[in-house]
């Protein structure tokens, strides 16, 4: 009997933390179109734990990207994110990645990250790309008319 209220407990445990996962996954998927996330404290964040090294318009091209020799993405490029999933660029930000820190939850909520995603997304130059957003397929012609 005690096998059995465990395996249930494992169960609910399981699900709420698939349930969880999905409902942050689906909040980054949304930053790329939604502007109202990019808040001045978004910006700030940025100004202050991203920009050294990105540069303040995001095309990488820093000093201190150079001196480190790091090659950094041109964010002002639509291609240098095309293939990039909010959800894979928010889990950068949040983890970090090979010489970039994390973004740690006690400096930034998971909406602020979400607004660096969006952020990151609106300095590309006049192209609106989300990854997670396939485009619609063409029309195929009715053979019958």
């Amino acid at each position: 009997m005690p096998e059995r209220g465990l395996f249930h407990s494992g169960l609910l445990l399981s699900a709420l933390l698939l349930a969880s996962g999905a409902a942050l996954a689906a909040g980054a998927q949304e930053a790329a179109g939604n502007s109202s996330l990019i808040t001045p404290k978004v910006k700030q964040i940025y100004k202050i734990d991203c920009a050294f090294c990105h540069g303040d318009n995001g095309n990488g091209k820093t000093d201190a990207a150079t001196s480190m020799k790091m090659v950094m993405l041109d964010y002002t490029d639509p291609k240098s994110l095309e293939g990039k999933t909010d959800q894979e660029l928010f889990d950068m930000i949040r983890k970090g990645k090979d010489q970039m820190p994390p973004e740690d939850a006690s400096r930034a909520k998971d909406t602020d990250v979400q607004g660096l995603v969006a952020y990151l997304r609106s300095m590309s130059k006049g192209a609106k790309q989300t990854a997670a957003t396939p485009a619609a397929p063409a029309a195929s012609p009715n053979p019958n008319r």
